[in-house]
């Protein structure tokens, strides 16, 4: 049985084999979303098909819409050609449970699927949709790459560059191509309408209205669009911020051949050209979160009936929820592990887990953070905590790698370990002398960026932009020779770029050094050194 619109109508098929079916109409979905559409979404990839349009779906189910959502995807066209078209906007979501059952179940709240491309007869379908009064959200999950418009020189990408130039009749960059068609609803009736970044990192909101506004300036600037396009950018067009935790990595080979063997036809994952590594079918954890700003200036889907977990309230607690969840109880172990279990030779966060000593030090992380994070209210933070340690980053089930969770560590240490540093420098009942955990992550990363295993073998160092210039500090000491140590590590540790404070100022440089010197020690010393601070 091949996945397909008219493989739907074969519901015996789909019971036996344990794959739950829409109960809504599809085809009447369809036609009142071309019709009236309320929602839009930019990047079609596995976060959207397996938890977002899960959301939308859930809604229908319930008769709480009768609408889907529109996909549309502003960089990888190949996904909409080979995972969309091919299979009608349908997609199979599989929830991996602790235990090891699956869940399964066809998406089928996805009505188009549309190239973000003004090259293709797409792009005149996107502008109509965005000319259309009854459009309410437009949401995002492009990663945070995509709201960035300079390098890191600072200067304006080439895509970029030539978006402020052109205006907006011939769009190529991610910003310049929203704010184009930002630029068609101004024109055809200044409607209001509500951007909703559900990008996994702090003030999401802020940082999409930032981008657009920016290019928005240059085109005024350069009289390519009118100054009032500016105002209704500000006083018409909603931000809400928001937080977002659901683990969906790429597709599971384990998950493949389950569908497979179950007779379902065509379910082999593709590597787009860019890198994208997607499948028909969608594998992802159980626990979700989901926390948006009420701010939809033109109405919006009952978000807070699609889903567990799912919550609208203010930006405060939109806040505080992300602050918990990056900066104490979850970002922070992820890393912690990630830069251990590496060290150690274990290939997925789970195996991290099952070593009682990793355990250790990722719930010691978790604890320190504890201490200083705020509570959002709506979700407990300990018992956030709990899950994340005894149910999610244990889950066998879930294919995650450190080596995945270390990409760009140098961009995430100052979130994830410097503002809890810095919380207990600030409070007048804490001391960061107190920290013992945090610490030894922080000393772990240097003995990671050394290159060498616990067994003294060459070890692959995940992409990170600055692991040249650190490395030049860190490759000064010889592996085995702690004496060697010196002052290599005092402009890293004192650097406040990178850890939000200097280390040395707030009295955890000195420590940060003495840890560093014991993993160094030689072959066998990361576990030793584990040993001796959680052993007992």
């Amino acid at each position: 049985m091949r996945l397909n619109k008219s493989s739907l109508k074969n519901a015996d098929f789909w019971e036996k084999v344990g794959v739950k079916v829409p109960k809504f109409d599809v085809e009447k979905t369809k036609e009142n979303t071309m019709k009236e559409p309320t929602w839009l979404h930019f990047g079609a990839g596995n976060i959207f098909r397996g938890f977002i349009a899960g959301l939308a779906q859930n809604l229908l189910e319930q008769e709480l819409s009768n609408k889907g959502v529109i996909a549309a995807e502003l960089f990888d066209y190949e996904i909409i050609d080979r995972i969309f078209v091919p299979y009608d906007n349908l997609a199979i979501a599989v929830t991996l449970k602790n235990d090891g059952s699956m869940d399964k179940e066809i998406i089928a709240s996805i009505t188009e699927a549309l190239k973000a491309n003004p090259a293709t007869k797409d792009w005149s379908r996107l502008t109509e949709i965005f000319q259309n009064p009854s459009l309410q959200v437009v949401s995002f999950t492009i990663t945070e790459k995509g709201y960035n418009l300079k390098d890191a020189a600072g200067n304006f990408y080439k895509q970029v560059a030539e978006d402020m130039n052109n205006g907006p009749s011939k769009p190529q960059s991610s910003m310049g191509k929203v704010l184009a068609l930002l630029y068609e609803r101004f024109r055809a009736g200044k409607y209001k309408l509500a951007l909703l970044s559900l990008d996994n990192f702090a003030r999401n909101g802020e940082k999409l209205f930032s981008s657009l506004r920016e290019i928005a300036e240059g085109w005024v600037q350069k009289k390519l669009v009118e100054k009032e396009f500016l105002d209704y950018l500000s006083n018409e067009i909603a931000f809400p911020w928001s937080m977002i935790d659901k683990i969906v990595p790429g597709p599971s080979k384990i998950v493949e051949e389950h569908l497979k063997s179950l007779g379902i036809e065509g379910m082999e994952p593709i590597l787009t050209e860019k890198n994208t590594h997607i499948a028909p079918f969608v594998n992802m954890e159980e626990t979700q979160y989901l926390l948006i700003e009420d701010m939809f200036p033109n109405g919006r889907p009952i978000f807070e009936k699609s889903g567990k977990n799912v919550f609208v309230t203010d930006r405060e607690t939109v806040e505080k929820a992300e602050r918990m969840k990056v900066t104490a109880c979850l970002n922070p172990l992820h890393t912690a592990i990630s830069i251990y279990g590496h060290l150690l030779g274990y290939k997925t966060i789970a195996e991290c887990m099952k070593d009682p000593l990793i355990f250790k030090l990722a719930k010691g992380v978790g604890e320190e953070g504890l201490v200083v994070t705020p509570d959002p209210g709506v979700i407990s933070p300990r018992k956030f905590l709990e899950e994340v340690l005894n149910q999610r980053l244990s889950n066998p089930h879930i294919p995650d790698t450190p080596q995945r969770i270390l990409i760009d560590t140098s961009q995430k240490v100052p979130i994830r370990f410097g503002e809890t540093i810095k919380s207990y420098a600030t409070r007048k009942d804490l001391n960061p002398r107190q920290l013992r955990c945090i610490p030894l992550a922080i000393a772990g990363w240097l003995r990671y960026l050394m290159g060498i295993d616990d067994n003294g073998n060459p070890l692959t160092l995940s992409p990170d932009p600055l692991l040249d210039d650190l490395r030049k500090y860190v490759c000064k000491v010889s592996f085995g020779h702690p004496e060697t140590v010196g002052d290599n590590l005092k402009d890293v540790l004192s650097n406040e770029r990178l850890f939000a404070v200097n280390l040395y100022q707030v009295g955890i440089g000195e420590k940060i050094e003495e840890m560093f010197k014991s993993l160094i020690a030689g072959t066998g010393a990361v576990k030793a050194t584990l040993e001796k601070y959680f052993g007992g």
